[in-house]
């Protein structure tokens, strides 16, 4: 039986846990862990939870409040991961990263910045190893959005390229998904 998805209110409590324990170094919303749980679905080799935990912050330990507060925060993690590798190898064009939005100009507009570097985490937790060209020109289309920082967006952005940047990412992590389920 494939996994729950998660409910609005489960990515509550997921989102509201990274705010109260973590930091600088590490994963701070959902869309930076989703980008980093999609990496780890779509990865060479499946990653042991000992391994792709702890960098979600910073690789620190945590002063959990309750037991059972941090059991329920992991086996969230794992259910939207199992839901993310399911989907993806199942039914990959139902794949919807989460994205956030914003207001540029008056107009709604799609940031991936931190999805992606969520995603570039996981590649590096995960050790990746060197990509053919077209999958490697994907994953610079995930990478060059991590690198950009429009936390404040500049008044002359070219939205329309930036649209186009963003279009471009959902479709590369299929193929880098796709591209790794043919290795394993």
């Amino acid at each position: 039986m494939p996994p729950q998805p998660l409910t609005a209110s489960e990515f509550e409590f997921i989102e509201d846990t990274l705010l109260r324990y973590g930091d600088d170094h590490s994963v701070l919303n959902l869309s930076e862990l989703d980008g980093y749980l999609t990496a780890m679905a779509s990865g060479p080799t499946q990653v042991d939870i000992a391994a792709w935990f702890p960098p979600l912050f910073g690789d620190q330990p945590v002063r959990w409040r309750k037991p059972e507060e941090c059991r329920r925060f992991i086996d969230l993690c794992v259910r939207h991961l199992n839901t993310l590798a399911v989907q993806l190898a199942s039914a990959p064009e139902t794949f919807k990263a989460r994205f956030e939005q914003t207001r540029h100009r008056g107009q709604p507009l799609t940031l991936a910045e931190e999805w992606c570097f969520g995603y570039v985490r996981a590649v590096a937790v995960s050790n990746w190893p060197e990509l053919p060209e077209p999958q490697a020109s994907r994953l610079r289309a995930i990478t060059d959005c991590a690198e950009q920082d429009n936390f404040d967006l500049p008044v002359d952005l070219d939205v329309v390229l930036h649209r186009q940047r963003v279009a471009a990412i959902e479709p590369a992590a299929r193929a880098l998904h796709d591209y790794w389920l043919t290795q394993r």
